[in-house]
């Protein structure tokens, strides 16, 4: 399960998909220029989100 945690304070959330009840697991998202960001897919529907924000920053998990 993709878990996300905010280096300033701690805050941390777990993703699951709404759709499939299935938890996200963490990938990266190639968007060109040799550039990537970090997202949570499901595995089951393929559906992908960026990661959430905390305290005005992204928040990070481990992939």
């Amino acid at each position: 399960m993709a878990t996300y945690e905010c280096g300033k304070c701690g805050m941390a959330v777990n993703t699951t998909c709404a759709k499939c009840d299935v938890p996200l697991v963490d990938a990266s998202l190639e968007i060109g220029g040799g550039k990537s960001v970090q997202i949570a897919k499901c595995p089951s529907c393929e559906g992908k989100i960026k990661s959430p924000s905390c305290c005005g920053d992204e928040m990070t998990c481990s992939i």
